[in-house]
């Protein structure tokens, strides 16, 4: 346990500003409203008395849920249309595409995206999906129970796919999917980037449960070098096309278990989302023992 008493290194106390600012501004979607809110998330802090700060585990987690829960309720304000989930105009300084730092990595083309999203759902999916937080963190932002919130998540998830997504025939669909297979199995940068759209995204659902990419990857330089080094070869390791939810998808395989699976989503003849399941809770069903292995 952490004690409010104690000194804390400058690095982890940066680390933490950011951290809060990426989670702020991922949920609002600009960068001076994330300022303000993780200035008041301090500021409720500092608020406390010195006795309930001691009693707090992990003020990080503590303060990443004050600012969850400033920003779920700035989402749910309503813009002056009468319509909630838009920042509002007096706080709001949109960023250019050429910004760093947090900027550089929340994509303004995933922030417009996010802005699609209910405001329960957009909380749910960036806590959840972006940054790994535990369930009951989650809840306790939403206000919602933790089954609930992971259907909003899932939710978020199937609204993002459908921005995304664009007739191709399932022959197509699993002709890119097998060349997209063979290049991930010889480890061949060119060609895999030759199947994704220069602005792929790819998102990374490892539940909290181990230490996958928290934040979801954008361009499609960045998707080959993430998908790549997730895929890399090892002789106890499998890579298969198997049918995902109707479509021809991949599932790898250590040690025989099966311990990611991944869809695509395909426009024309190049994948724009790729989507890798490494959350063991959900790979549990694919890997019941079926009644042909007994």
């Amino acid at each position: 346990m952490e004690h409010a008493g104690e000194a804390v290194p400058i690095a982890e106390l940066l680390d933490e500003r950011r951290h809060l600012l990426e989670v702020a501004h991922w949920m609002l979607g600009s960068r001076v409203p994330a300022e303000v809110v993780v200035d008041e998330a301090y500021r409720r802090w500092y608020g406390l008395t010195d006795d309930r700060r001691e009693r707090v585990a992990s003020p990080r987690a503590w303060l990443t849920q004050v600012v969850g829960g400033i920003c779920l309720a700035r989402l749910t304000l309503p813009d002056p249309d009468g319509e909630p989930g838009r920042p509002r105009p007096d706080t709001e300084a949109r960023e250019t595409e050429t910004e760093t730092g947090v900027e550089g990595e929340a994509s303004a083309v995933l922030l417009r995206a996010l802005e699609s999203l209910a405001p329960a759902e957009r909380a749910a999916f960036v806590l959840n999906d972006v940054f790994g937080v535990s369930p009951g963190t989650v809840a306790g932002v939403v206000g919602q129970s933790e089954p609930q919130c992971a259907e909003l998540a899932d939710r978020a998830r199937r609204s993002l796919r459908a921005q995304g997504a664009h007739p191709t025939s399932p022959r197509r669909h699993a002709e890119v999917v097998n060349a997209v297979r063979q290049a991930c199995a010889d480890a061949d940068g060119g060609r895999l980037a030759s199947l994704l759209a220069p602005d792929a995204t790819a998102y990374f659902d490892g539940g909290g449960k181990l230490r996958a990419l928290s934040r979801p990857v954008h361009g499609g330089e960045r998707v080959v070098r993430s998908l790549l080094t997730l895929l890399s070869r090892h002789p106890r390791t499998t890579l298969d096309t198997h049918s995902v939810n109707g479509r021809t998808g991949l599932v790898a395989r250590y040690d025989g278990r099966v311990a990611a699976v991944i869809t695509l989503d395909i426009a024309g003849s190049h994948v724009v989302q790729v989507w890798v399941v490494l959350n063991p809770d959900k790979l549990r069903e694919w890997n019941r023992p079926r009644p042909s292995d007994a």
